[in-house]
């Protein structure tokens, strides 16, 4: 399922994406006066390869939850078990992400990668586990990389179901305990960074904790050989197998599914960086069919986003994921397209251009 997903992502359509800035600027209004709107227009043209690009709704939220062995090490002062709660919290629509999603009219579905808990059925859950929780990465791999394949075809198929029952737009949502620091490992790798550059302070975390944080981080990377520059899709592999947690290959892979559908994809925070970069280490061509949805508090975010060359449309200082910043970005999103299908031309309005 990885390979054929990865043969049938396209890199945006350079035609399609000419046309729409020409198009932009014969609407009624100063060429460029809607700022970052115009360029999520144009992005989402080149990624679907027609002007104007396909309105991104419904849009359906995806939120992967999984454990780390690393939480044993003290990165977090919160217990393990709230992994497994939060999922029920989900589930029965009392988290932050479901009031995000019901105001934007977002559909939720919650998917078990590697919680360290059987879960009872529920509707809108949906069983992927590979493990109960991941190895921990300061101690050697954090799992396989049959399980990093297994755990990327994974998002795939959520993905493709996502898609296949109608979803225009996909929106990452992720929830693990101790996830910030596999994040910061990953983005450290892929990103080029020193450790202390893009670990941050999580959930919340006092001078020592964090201090014992980064050292657990270099810790992972010194353990698992990771140094040197990577040069090939099983390298990303490799890394991601060494220090990612379940639920970033799951949303890497669900990256690599809505881009082969050209259907946009809107990241959420760090975790959803950290598990773009490893998309875009398998094909770098799947980041253009990617929205940033927002900037993180955490300082990796901004490298992983950097790193990726995108612009985050939303920076309101939020460091909880599960999707809540790409939820809050959705609208604009959707605004951006509605201009390219609803607004006049110069031409059609009668409205006479400038002049100079």
């Amino acid at each position: 399922m990885l390979a054929e997903t990865l043969a049938a992502i396209r890199p945006a359509d350079p035609r399609a994406i000419a046309e729409a800035r020409a198009y932009q600027d014969r609407l009624t209004k100063p060429r460029g006066s809607l700022g970052a709107l115009e360029e999520i227009a144009v992005r989402l043209a080149g990624a679907a390869g027609a002007t104007p690009p396909p309105m991104p709704e419904p849009a359906a939220l995806a939120i992967f939850a999984a454990d780390h062995g690393v939480h044993a090490r003290g990165v977090t002062p919160w217990p393990q078990e709230v992994t497994v709660q939060m999922v029920a919290n989900f589930l029965s629509g009392g988290a932050v992400a479901n009031a995000f999603a019901a105001q934007a009219g977002v559909s939720v579905t919650v998917v078990d990668v590697g919680v360290a808990a059987d879960l009872p059925d529920a509707p809108n859950l949906v069983n992927r586990k590979i493990a109960y929780g991941t190895a921990d990465l300061s101690e050697g791999p954090a799992m396989s990389v049959d399980q990093a394949v297994r755990a990327l075809e994974a998002g795939i198929g959520v993905a493709r179901d996502l898609v296949a029952s109608g979803a225009r737009c996909l929106v990452t949502g992720d929830m693990g305990i101790a996830n910030t620091t596999a994040s910061a490992a990953l983005i450290a790798v892929f990103a080029g960074h020193d450790p202390a550059e893009v670990t941050g302070r999580g959930t919340g975390i006092d001078d020592e904790t964090f201090g014992r944080k980064v050292d657990i981080v270099r810790e992972a990377l010194r353990t698992n050989g990771l140094s040197g520059a990577l040069t090939a899709p099983s390298d990303a592999l490799r890394v991601l197998a060494a220090v990612g947690g379940f639920e970033h290959a799951a949303i890497a892979g669900f990256i690599l599914g809505g881009a082969a559908a050209r259907v946009p994809v809107i990241l959420d925070g760090v975790i959803a960086g950290a598990a773009a970069l490893v998309a875009a280490a398998l094909d770098p061509a799947a980041i253009d069919h990617c929205v940033a949805g927002h900037r993180s508090a955490e300082p990796g975010h901004t490298a992983a986003l950097a790193h990726l060359g995108l612009r985050p449309l939303v920076d309101l200082e939020l460091r909880l994921g599960e999707g809540t910043g790409g939820l809050l970005a959705y609208p604009v999103v959707c605004a951006a397209v509605r201009v390219m299908h609803d607004v006049a031309t110069f031409d059609s309005a009668g409205v006479s251009e400038k002049t100079v």
